[in-house]
């Protein structure tokens, strides 16, 4: 049995390989590769990608599950997580056509190198048959993949957070929904706007660099296993746990996108080099869920980016990169401007008030399209009225409307709910490490090992060999609770406006 085990880890790590040459020909194809090149790009991804599919499927893998069945407990800690991983992904794709499959990764490819250009033209009408094709193959999926999911749409939110239900979101997010919208209403009646208009004042991309990687150091991002490049739409590409690369966009007229986007995408990048070792070359490797990845994105972002304590320590830096532009702004009135709330048509580019309404309008047309009987044709009219009806802005066109994120591009239906669970996950992980320090008085300081050190042991370290549930009860003693997040931002934005 100890040679049997050795021999399937073994074949992991071939797997692995494969998966890894993936993530490296996806990272380049949305930072550096030739734009003429797209079509050989998507040819090559979706051959590995379909190699890979088919090892993970093969006659030999089934054999290892076969051999291992009912003697789970005479393996290690590593073979046994890596085979109720390997088990799961059996069982979910032994239903796919292999040529189905290829076929998706090939459409899915050609959508997201095709997404950048449609985008810059406002060009709904070239998009929208990809975009279609990607919903179809999706429908298809959920017929293969359904078991007792109360809900279609059920079963794409499982593929990213397991064990999320359109029931339970339904709950959560009316209760987020209704908190932000009260808290937005009591902003508007008793709140006194801060002062922003040095918030577009110029800081050139090299400078807005300089600062964002010396802070992303401080919170323990490491550039000997990462880097920082340039894209359209920002991502995190986790190759290994020793190369975890991130990328953001320029505005040298408005500092704020980028350094709290590489903020954020540092924090995943944290997570991914923090995962244990012993999970190398395995399918533990990496983070559990989409939720608890945009947890730890978010917790660097907003827990540490909204901090005041955190701005104060690094605001000498900020105007040293500045070079003079900031220099007539108190701090008081920078961390207040810095953030401020209103409504915007941009994902990326909203404040951590309002960005769960971003998020709810996109679950909100999942449901419908997976759900309901929608044509793809409609949707930016449905995207565009929501945006009318729950922040008061409609786009004036599809590019800062429905083109604006990368994900439906690449098939992606179902993620979007993970960066609201991510929110509420963040602020519930604040509560609990509060119990245990002082963040501020450690984010007044250079030093924040103390709070990368606690990520790591609570949630890090274990890749995906714990339950996103796991974790948050282990790490917290609670369900899901939305009401940490709406304490926080109360706190940040009575704060801001004074009240």
């Amino acid at each position: 049995m100890e040679r049997k085990e050795q021999e399937f880890l073994a074949y992991l790590k071939e797997i692995s390989s494969i998966e890894q040459a993936v993530a490296l020909l996806a990272w380049d194809a949305r930072t550096l590769m030739p734009e003429g090149s797209s079509d050989f790009r998507s040819e090559s991804i979706g051959y590995l990608s379909g190699l890979q599919f088919e090892m993970k499927q093969s006659g030999k893998m089934k054999q290892f599950i076969q051999a291992f069945e009912g003697k789970e407990n005479t393996l290690g800690e590593v073979a046994r997580c890596s085979l109720a991983e390997v088990k799961k992904n059996y069982e979910l794709n032994s239903k796919l056509p292999k040529e189905e499959l290829e076929a998706y990764i090939k459409a899915s490819n050609t959508s997201e190198n095709l997404w950048g250009t449609v985008r810059a033209n406002d060009d709904f009408a070239t998009f929208e048959p990809h975009l279609d094709t990607l919903i179809q193959f999706n429908k298809k999926f959920i017929d293969y993949w359904r078991k007792d999911e109360k809900t279609p749409y059920d079963v794409l939110l499982n593929q990213y957070e397991p064990g999320m239900t359109v029931e339970i979101l339904d709950d959560v997010f009316s209760k987020l929904r209704a908190g932000i919208i009260a808290l937005m209403d009591k902003i508007k009646t008793q709140g006194t706007p801060p002062r922003t208009d040095f918030i577009e004042q110029y800081m050139s991309k090299e400078d807005q660099r300089a600062f964002s990687e010396a802070v992303i150091k401080k919170m323990g991002y490491r550039f000997e296993e990462g880097r920082l490049d340039d894209t359209i739409h920002p991502f995190m590409q986790s190759v290994n746990r020793a190369d975890a690369r991130i990328t953001t966009r320029w505005n040298e007229n408005f500092f704020k996108m980028a350094i709290f986007g590489i903020i954020h995408e540092a924090g995943h990048g944290i997570y991914e080099q923090n995962v244990s070792p012993k999970w190398d070359y395995t399918p533990v490797s990496g983070g559990v869920s989409m939720g608890i990845h945009e947890s730890q994105s978010l917790f660097h972002e907003i827990v540490i980016g909204s901090n005041r304590s955190f701005w104060q320590s690094n605001y000498d830096l900020l105007k040293k990169h500045a070079h003079g532009n900031l220099d007539e702004i108190d701090f008081d009135t920078f961390y207040r401007g810095l953030n401020e709330t209103k409504a915007s048509l941009i994902r990326v580019e909203s404040d951590t008030l309002t960005y769960p309404l971003h998020i709810i309008i996109r679950y909100e047309i999942e449901k419908m399209i997976f759900n309901g009987e929608v044509a793809t044709k409609d949707l930016p009219q449905i995207w565009n009225d929501k945006y009318e009806e729950y922040l008061g802005i409609r786009p004036a066109n599809n590019r800062e409307g429905i083109l604006q994120d990368i994900h439906w591009a690449g098939g992606s239906f179902g993620y979007f709910p993970s960066y609201a669970l991510g929110f509420m996950y963040a602020a519930q992980l604040k509560a609990s490490m509060e119990k245990e320090m002082d963040i501020s008085a450690i984010l007044a300081t250079d030093d924040y090992h103390q709070i990368r050190e606690w990520l790591t042991d609570k949630i890090h370290q274990y890749g995906k060999s714990k339950t996103p549930s796991e974790l948050m009860m282990a790490a917290t003693g609670e369900v899901l609770n939305p009401q940490h997040l709406l304490d926080l931002q109360a706190k940040i934005y009575g704060d801001v406006y004074q009240f």
